[in-house]
């Protein structure tokens, strides 16, 4: 074989070899780089783990059971009801002397501010309410009138006892209240609002947020957030 022909099949084997070299390498770098991808979105993973679950024990620590059966959180309220409804109709709600019981059913709210429970008072739509002790607490017997939605015990249980069935909200409770309810706002609290609703991120308004019957409702105003609550509706609830 002449000379140059060894030298040209020389050449040829090594640039084979050099392009195989360059494939591995070009494999191993994608590998590596998929590999990298996966441990940070894992760490992201953990990471939005730890700061729902770490927050969780400062504000779903619930206080005793109340005297609706249902925990109270030990904390202060939200809000005070001194801007709640005095009588007039809200939202097409009225405040009647009687409670109505035709659609009667309950949701539950808890509020979380910066990683702290906070109380939604007993009080909310019964104007000139009059308290009776009980051997769990206090709770709210009678009052001037009842608003179709409202609260007797601080334990963010939601009566809703009207006299039609219709679809009310969130935000006609806390227009009873008194106070504002929003993406930004929550009562007195102002911050970035996540709400939840059985358990799932509302996507939207929380004011849109439906009073179905057993709905286990969550407003969270700023961080850390935390897992959302889960309560057990007492026989009665």
């Amino acid at each position: 074989m002449a000379k140059g022909n060894r030298n040209r099949q020389q050449a040829r084997a090594k640039l084979a070899q050099m392009r195989a070299l360059e494939a591995r390498r070009r494999t191993r770098r994608r590998w590596l780089a998929g590999a990298g991808a996966v441990v940070v979105v894992a760490a992201v993973a953990v990471a939005i783990t730890l700061g729902v679950t770490t927050g969780s024990g400062n504000a779903a620590s619930p206080g005793p059971v109340g005297s609706e059966g249902v925990p109270v959180p030990d904390a202060a309220p939200l809000a005070s009801t001194a801007t709640s409804a005095a009588g007039l109709p809200v939202d097409g709600i009225s405040c009647q002397t009687s409670e109505q019981t035709l659609f009667h059913i309950h949701a539950h709210l808890a509020i979380v501010v910066n990683g702290a429970a906070r109380q939604v008072p007993a009080a909310i739509g019964i104007p000139g309410a009059q308290t009776q002790n009980t051997p769990h607490g206090p709770f709210i017997a009678s009052g001037r009138c009842f608003y179709w939605l409202h609260t007797h015990a601080p334990d963010g249980i939601i009566h809703i006892e009207s006299p039609v069935q219709r679809t009310y909200t969130l935000g006609d409770f806390f227009d009873e209240w008194g106070q504002p309810l929003g993406p930004s706002q929550v009562g007195p609290a102002k911050g970035h609002v996540t709400a939840y609703d059985n358990g799932q991120v509302y996507q939207g308004n929380p004011r849109n947020i439906p009073l179905s019957a057993h709905a286990q409702i969550q407003l969270e105003v700023g961080k850390p957030l935390v897992a959302p609550e889960s309560i057990t509706f007492p026989s009665g609830l």
